[in-house]
């Protein structure tokens, strides 16, 4: 009965979780190595079909973190408006280097992007909601359970232009916050927090890409444990067209 209790306290007032474990938190530091792939195809003047591949890698380059496919299909009522929607799966590397086995995450998505430009700065914001099915795995065998949370992210992202040369690169600075719900979401309400700092570089009107830093500090289902990774982050963006007319340009931000 008490631990009822204070499981339904916890669920009420996360902040509870995060006194009861403050005490004892454990920060793994970690390098990792983040590339990316993300594409935008328009096939009518407000729709596009929208797809991005990851691999993130611990140990700089060493280990593997995992790999992420995902996509979908985005309304576009205007160049500063989208919203989009979608399905995703992850293939995460076990924590444990003695294990082999792959944890399967399907996901599904929704989310609403806002682009807006104030002088030299431009201005993105995003919300997203993902609804995930995370695989179990005991000892290295899948259990055949999956756990279920759903996830609600929040990002801003700024982008300076430092010249009027178009050549010229753009300096980025973003963060991201996560907060995940669900029964499983017990100790960890906030699942992490990303912020990044880089280049934007326009490559030619179809590619271009953003290069930097990126801090995520992720918090682990115990509560007191978390993930400090220093994360080299390379992400590359493709914008297409299969319509007659030319493509206007709007702005995508991708990432896990």
């Amino acid at each position: 009965m008490k631990n009822t209790f204070t499981r339904t306290l916890i669920l009420l007032f996360p902040i509870l979780a995060i006194a009861q474990t403050d005490q004892k938190k454990e920060i793994n530091q970690q390098l990792q190595t983040w590339v990316s792939i993300n594409t935008v195809t328009k096939f009518a003047d407000h729709w596009a079909v929208i797809g991005d591949f990851h691999i993130r890698r611990n140990d700089f380059v060493s280990d593997p973190s995992f790999y992420f496919i995902r996509g979908g299909f985005s309304y576009i009522p205007n160049s500063n408006v989208s919203i989009n929607a979608g399905y995703a799966h992850m293939w995460l590397a076990p924590s444990n280097p003695d294990w082999s086995t792959f944890a399967d995450e399907n996901r599904i998505y929704q989310q609403a992007q806002l682009n807006a430009k104030v002088g030299n700065v431009s201005i993105l914001q995003r919300i997203r909601n993902e609804q995930r099915w995370q695989e179990k795995i005991v000892n290295d065998e899948p259990t055949g359970d999956w756990r279920f949370t759903n996830r609600v992210r929040y990002l801003m992202s700024f982008t300076f232009r430092i010249s009027d040369k178009k050549s010229w690169p753009q300096m980025v600075l973003s963060d991201e916050i996560l907060l995940q719900f669900g029964k499983e979401a017990v100790y960890n309400t906030f699942d992490q927090n990303r912020f990044f700092i880089g280049i934007k570089q326009t490559i030619n009107p179809k590619w271009s890409y953003d290069f930097g830093y990126m801090n995520v500090y992720q918090q682990k289902y115990s509560g007191y444990q978390y993930d400090m990774n220093h994360t080299i982050r390379l992400f590359f963006y493709l914008s297409t067209s299969i319509r007659k007319k030319v493509p206007s340009t709007t702005e995508n931000s991708g990432d896990e």
